[in-house]
């Protein structure tokens, strides 16, 4: 089918963009795996509905505006690339697109400042530690609230962890080294989860990797660029561009949203002076897990003195959007005693997807319950999973259903069972 889009007036994005339009057969294998048509049952809340309507845009079909609540309601999950037997690269076409309305769209003035307000604050630990301080005072209030700023409440932990020490620029190997790395300490995750960080490190050292934590690394970009924030998406990433080093084996993220991010960098500056700078460091981005799992583990942690029964949740920036999903597992089978046990729906999204929940409260928290609700059946004793918003919403929605599932990271079920504290509380 001819396709009548503008790629020389859309920039560097265009051809992708016309690409992933041109690509699309309708087949239809998509719609099982994508959350909001599993949700909301209609034809343009569909990855090929979307691509419809993205495609009528850019021709010029459609007005704007007509278009944006159904874009709006794309989580930007990609459990769509994964179903198509087509290659279409959904991702290639919806991130460019928020670009590119959010530059010609009008936004209500709540929503504008809502927007800002999380824009301004995540991608920065001492700005988020002091807003979700100031929210957890709030929470009481989170009933009078508009829907979305109570979701912002209700996903905050009722106490803030203590915030971890520095660290230090250079953790080396124990024993010989086997490789170099950079590490990636992301934002939100700094605040509501350190000790996965802290775990991450343990986990490498013991495993004779060192690791560099540049100084001067900020924000990966990701929740800019999924939103349609660009040049602020282009900050972030040259920033990162001149922090990290290129004398590494790879730079390693412990969030799947920030390595999926970080691995955009290509499309994201293309048509820049620093694309191939930029291409270059996406190229070396890889998920702990997986760097950890090609490498091997010199020592597999000692056997477990009781057994262990883990539900593994594939969060969708890893699964989908970098195809990691055997890695994981594998270094959990590593571990004696456990007992991986698989989730109905795994590729459904739980909801969390970036600001998702914030901006589409009711559709986040319908697939929050849902994915709860399908972790709990499986009779875990725990969830292991490899991103900071899945753990953040698993949690919140266990919580909801009056259940207790303890959540942990990869790196953190690995580095407690060398230590052997897997059955100690977990904090």
């Amino acid at each position: 089918m001819r396709h009548e889009i503008p790629v020389d007036a859309l920039g560097p994005q265009g051809q992708p963009m016309a690409d992933a339009v041109g690509s699309c057969v309708h087949c239809g294998f998509c719609l099982p795996t994508c959350p909001t048509y599993a949700t909301l049952g209609e034809e343009m809340d569909s990855p090929r509905g979307r691509i419809v309507v993205m495609r009528e845009v850019l021709e010029g079909g459609i007005e704007l505006e007509t278009a944006m609540p159904y874009i709006d309601n794309c989580l930007g999950c990609q459990a769509c690339e994964t179903a198509c037997p087509s290659g279409v690269q959904y991702g290639d076409l919806i991130t460019p697109f928020r670009a590119y309305a959010e530059e010609r769209r009008e936004r209500e003035p709540l929503e504008r400042a809502q927007r800002e307000l999380v824009l301004r604050t995540l991608p920065h630990p001492r700005r988020f530690r002091l807003a979700a301080r100031l929210g957890g005072v709030a929470k009481p209030l989170a009933g009078r609230l508009p829907s979305s700023l109570a979701a912002m409440l209700d996903l905050l932990p009722d106490t803030l962890p203590r915030r971890a020490r520095r660290l230090p620029e250079l953790v080396p190997a124990v024993g010989e080294r086997r490789a170099r790395v950079a590490l990636l300490t992301g934002c939100a995750q700094q605040v509501l989860a350190p000790g996965i960080t802290v775990a991450a490190l343990r986990v490498l050292a013991r495993n004779g990797v060192e690791v560099a934590i540049p100084r001067e690394q900020g924000c990966c970009g990701a929740l800019a660029l999924h939103t349609g924030a660009v040049e602020q998406a282009r900050g972030h990433a040259r920033r990162n561009l001149r922090a990290f080093p290129d004398d590494v084996d790879a730079v390693l993220t412990t969030a799947a949203g920030c390595g999926s991010g970080m691995r955009e960098y290509g499309l994201l500056l293309a048509g820049e002076p620093d694309e191939e700078a930029g291409a270059a460091l996406a190229a070396r981005t890889l998920d702990v897990s997986a760097f950890l799992a090609t490498l091997g583990l010199s020592a597999p942690p000692p056997p477990l003195e009781a057994p262990l029964a883990v539900a593994y949740h594939d969060a969708c920036h890893l699964a989908h959007a970098q195809r990691v999903r055997r890695e994981p597992r594998g270094l959990l089978r590593a571990i004696e005693g456990v007992t991986l046990v698989e989730p109905a729906e795994w590729e459904l999204c739980c909801g969390s997807a970036g600001t998702y929940n914030v901006e589409r409260p009711e559709i986040a928290g319908e697939l929050g319950e849902r994915k709860a609700r399908n972790l709990l059946a499986t009779g875990a004793d725990l969830v292991a999973t490899g991103n900071i918003g899945c753990m953040t919403q698993v949690e919140a929605h266990v919580r909801a259903l009056g259940r207790e599932l303890p959540v942990l990271h990869t790196l953190q079920v690995l580095d407690r069972a060398y230590a052997q504290t897997l059955k100690e509380p977990i904090a």
